[in-house]
């Protein structure tokens, strides 16, 4: 039998980062997240977001790439939530998202991390958290396409 134990914090935004995703529903958005995350044999450690962007903490299995996940995950929700009342002004995803790699030991970290979101965006934009996750992960942001759709 093989171990293996991959964790992702994953970042995606509302095409054109549009304030769509509805703060009194959310949660619903997070709920349909979870059901899909399970239904791939995915453990979701913490999810939240803002009206315009979505964070995502979760453990995959092997079987299943980060872009696999991702596409599965906007693909579905982005159907549910133009069906959905509560939602009537989601145009959809944006094209790119951004995940990064973590061990159990930043577990906590990346958790506590999501909690505070509504409290991080009262001080800092989307777009300046976004820049600083990148940076901070190492990889080399292309202007040109920086949070373009």
């Amino acid at each position: 039998m093989s171990y293996i134990q991959s964790f992702y914090h994953i970042v995606f935004r509302t095409y054109r980062s549009e304030q769509t995703i509805s703060l009194e529903h959310d949660r619903e958005l997070y709920a349909i997240i979870m059901e899909q995350t399970n239904n791939m044999h995915g453990k979701i450690y913490r999810i939240g977001g803002m009206p315009d962007h979505v964070h995502i903490f979760v453990s995959l299995p092997a079987t299943i790439s980060v872009a696999q996940y991702v596409q599965a995950v906007k693909t579905f929700t982005s159907k549910w939530l133009k069906a959905n009342p509560n939602f009537p002004y989601f145009n959809g995803w944006a094209h790119e998202y951004a995940a990064f790699s973590y061990s159990i030991h930043d577990k906590d970290k990346i958790v506590n991390y999501i909690k505070g979101q509504k409290e991080h965006h009262e001080r800092v934009s989307f777009a300046e958290e976004y820049r600083a996750l990148l940076e901070e992960s190492g990889l080399a942001i292309r202007e040109e396409y920086f949070l373009k759709d």
